[in-house]
């Protein structure tokens, strides 16, 4: 709707995965090279988590185009499966034939033997095998351990079957769990996807408009990006929906601009008034904090800098009682070996304890212009 009215060839912000915008941040890459890594250590189990819209499916569909051919895929969305149905889901995807049973009397054999039968087969000719499971916090602790169970399919030289669990950050508390320490045991690698930074989410909005056509300068002025960026916490989805949504909004509103008026109201729109109302309180608690911390430097540094002027006196002192040892040591004929070392020792020792007498004398208060005086000279001798 709003395409034509900023000069762009198509929406730029659609949720739907499309190849031509892919954005790989730091992370987006360092999560494909754990996934790559998986793939050559020989077997196991490799983790990627990350939150929801954090681009954990645009990682593994970037991964799926650099598997080489020699490599056998079997892909499951939906694992919301019993053990029994997630084994027939694995030989359909990998096109392993399997008995006709009547419904609810097939067991897990039933899929396991053609299915180990098939990894061996295709192991001899180079193959290799990987098992991708996408959503995988929805799995049971029994189809995990079912999991488990497929990878001690092996010969000698390594295992037969890679498995990938791609799924929401619950996922590593799951794995965690005392009763699947075995499987923790086979993860070879593992990774978290973290959001986008602030200078990312910039570079993902700029990127994404670019792809769609536009060729002059972004719509968004002033400091929306980085309101976008804290209103959508680097989430590469949330941020989709709400520069999409503010898109819409400036075009509704005849502007040729997003303001940061516009965007507010589109995230009302599309997040709810809560989450913008904690955004921008969470704003001025930084900003007020930012304030504080700023007001206490410069005091302790006027507090410093006038204790500092007040004190010349004190260099003075410290420079008298470092002299008298210095001049000693220097007018000491000069000796040999260890005899010259230590009456040079000896005034260096002197010289570094004028300063900490200085320092343990008890002084009496000052005021600015007058002499400093030894506290036992205002109190008179001692009777």
């Amino acid at each position: 709707m709003y395409a034509d009215y900023f000069g762009l060839k198509q929406a730029p912000f659609s949720i739907a995965p499309d190849p031509h915008y892919l954005f790989m941040s730091e992370r987006h890459r360092e999560a494909l090279a754990h996934l790559l890594y998986g793939l050559g250590s020989g077997g196991g189990f490799v983790l990627l988590t990350g939150e929801i819209g954090a681009g954990k499916t645009t990682v593994c569909r970037c991964f799926l185009g650099q598997i080489p051919k020699r490599c056998n895929v079997a892909y499951i969305f939906n694992p919301k499966l019993t053990v029994v149905e997630l084994m027939r889901s694995v030989c359909d995807e990998f096109l392993v034939p399997y008995p006709e049973r009547e419904p609810g009397t097939a067991t897990v054999t039933d899929y396991l033997d053609p299915l180990n039968a098939f990894l061996l087969r295709t192991h001899g000719v180079g193959q290799n095998n990987v098992l991708i499971i996408d959503e995988a916090q929805n799995l049971s602790a029994d189809v995990l351990e079912q999991l488990r169970l497929m990878t001690n399919l092996e010969t000698f030289e390594r295992k037969l079957l890679q498995i990938i669990l791609i799924g929401q950050p619950e996922l590593r508390d799951m794995v965690a769990q005392p009763g699947l320490q075995q499987l923790a045991q086979r993860v070879i690698a593992r990774f978290h996807l973290e959001a986008l930074t602030e200078p990312e989410t910039a570079q993902y909005i700029r990127h994404r408009l670019a792809v769609a056509g536009m060729t002059g300068p972004i719509p968004f002025v002033g400091d929306t990006l980085q309101r976008i960026h804290r209103l959508c916490r680097g989430v590469p989805r949330r941020i989709n929906l709400l520069c999409d949504r503010a898109l819409l909004g400036a075009y509704a509103a005849g502007k040729v601009v997003v303001d940061r008026h516009i965007v507010d109201k589109a995230a009302r729109e599309v997040f709810g008034d809560s989450e913008v109302t904690a955004s921008i309180a969470g704003a001025s608690r930084r900003k007020a904090l930012r304030v504080a911390l700023a007001g206490g430097l410069a005091v302790g540094l006027a507090i410093g800098a006038a204790a500092f002027a007040g004190a010349p006196w004190l260099m003075d002192r410290i420079r008298g009682r470092a002299a008298a040892p210095a001049l000693a040591a220097a007018s000491m004929p000069a000796a040999s070996g260890a005899s010259a070392a230590a009456p040079a020792a000896s005034a260096a020792s002197a010289a570094a304890s004028a300063a900490s007498g200085i320092a343990s004398e008890p002084l009496a208060a000052s005021t600015p212009g007058s002499s400093p005086t030894p506290a036992s000279a205002v109190a008179g001798p001692a009777h």
